[in-house]
């Protein structure tokens, strides 16, 4: 395993995250009713975790089960505190609030203190003012750090990139957790900013949002050989030398195989990769009407994501991810702000776009092709249902069940 070190934090971490998000059976309520079936899930991944060498573990209170399961597993595995760094988040929206919520979190731990806090989620202005508040939920967070119950605090965020730039400007947080990918560098400047000001960086979910590489399209195979597009993505992100770690969900023995692979103990990338990436940054000059990803079309009076489904529209042109375009356009609608915004088929061609676009594309065409090409209404169903669903269960028992 390679390590690194977590920005002003000063922790040494490894480079691979084991996430906490996927544990069998997890996402289904109550939190604290643990099946057999998910505790041996997550003992014989932490086993392997630890065995692999990755001293990181990452969870949140939003993962419904995660963290009482590490709490049972550690326990059950005798971890001695000393061999791991325990990362949890929450989204408490009020200083009064937060508090219970992370002597809550402990609990379900099993622990006496988590190495990392971050504010789950600022991805909109209403959650990063209620996030940042005087008297608010980071300063609680800061004076729950000079207790000892929180070592570090930091924020997680889908949020557009201004506003993450301006969460890491605020001075408060010592990590950030952020996308950026091969497939999604729109986040670069927020990279160059957390690492001018020594903020620890961890990559969220970049096999699966980076791309859904575990399933990738033939052509991404082909360009990425002879390594597999998982390897690729992951020595680009490790490329940077500011960027600590990347979480990967791992939860059957068979994911640390093809995660473990990133690695080549050398520099990133390595000088035998830099031809595939010539070769991957290729068919993006073949894309008809190619969207830059600019974002000078918003706002959108219709509250369409416009760079993001153009950005589906490019990797569906230059690449063949059908599979991860529907995948992604489909939560739209779904998610919140966790994802926000309306399908393509909202717009009403009133040309607000056209002349804030640098490239002269025909914005309003291609939305209409892509979401054509994109839209599948039983994924869609289904994950609406998905999301209302768990929308009720946290409206009715509240952010503190234990």
């Amino acid at each position: 395993m390679e390590y690194r070190r977590f920005g002003k934090t000063n922790e040494s971490i490894s480079v691979i995250t084991l996430g906490g998000m996927r544990f069998k059976h997890g996402w289904n309520p109550p939190r604290d009713r643990l099946p057999r079936e998910s505790v041996q899930n997550c003992v014989e991944t932490l086993r392997q975790a630890l065995a692999e060498g990755i001293n990181h573990i990452e969870t949140a209170h939003g993962y419904m089960k995660s963290e009482h399961l590490y709490g049972v597993a550690l326990k059950e595995l005798k971890v001695p505190r000393g061999r791991f760094k325990m990362m949890t988040k929450g989204s408490p929206m009020t200083g009064g609030e937060t508090r219970g919520l992370v002597e809550s979190q402990l609990k379900a731990l099993q622990l006496d203190h988590v190495d990392f806090y971050g504010w789950h989620g600022i991805n909109n202005e209403e959650r990063f003012q209620a996030a940042v508040a005087k008297g608010g939920p980071v300063e609680t967070l800061l004076r729950l750090k000079e207790e000892g119950l929180v070592r570090h605090v930091g924020f997680s965020t889908h949020g557009p990139l201004d506003l993450i730039l301006k969460a890491i400007g605020t001075g408060l947080f010592s990590f950030v957790n952020l996308h950026y990918y091969y497939f999604f560098q729109r986040n670069w400047p927020a990279i160059q900013l957390a690492g001018e000001k020594d903020l620890g960086i961890f990559i969220i979910s970049p096999n699966e949002k980076g791309g859904m590489l575990w399933d990738p399209s033939e052509k991404v195979k082909r360009l990425c050989a002879p390594l597999t597009p998982i390897q690729f993505n992951g020595r680009f992100c490790l490329g940077h030398p500011r960027i600590t770690t990347l979480s990967m969900g791992m939860h059957a023995p068979e994911h640390f195989e093809q995660n473990l692979k990133i690695l080549n103990g050398g520099p990133y990338p390595h000088e035998k990769d830099k031809p595939i990436k010539t070769r991957m940054d290729a068919p993006l000059n073949l894309v008809p009407g190619l969207c830059t990803l600019c974002g000078e079309c918003l706002p959108c009076p219709e509250d369409i994501n416009i760079p993001e489904i153009l950005r589906f529209r490019n990797l569906l042109l230059a690449y063949d991810m059908d599979g991860f375009g529907k995948y992604r356009y489909n939560m739209l609608e779904g998610k919140g702000h966790w994802f926000p915004g309306h399908f393509a088929s909202h717009c009403t061609e009133c040309g607000e776009c056209l002349p804030r676009c640098p490239e002269n594309l025909n914005i309003p065409r291609l939305l209409m092709e892509t979401h054509d090409r994109l839209f599948d209404k039983k994924t869609f169903v289904k994950n609406k249902a998905l999301a209302l669903a768990s929308r009720a269960y946290h409206a009715l028992v509240g952010p503190f069940i234990k």
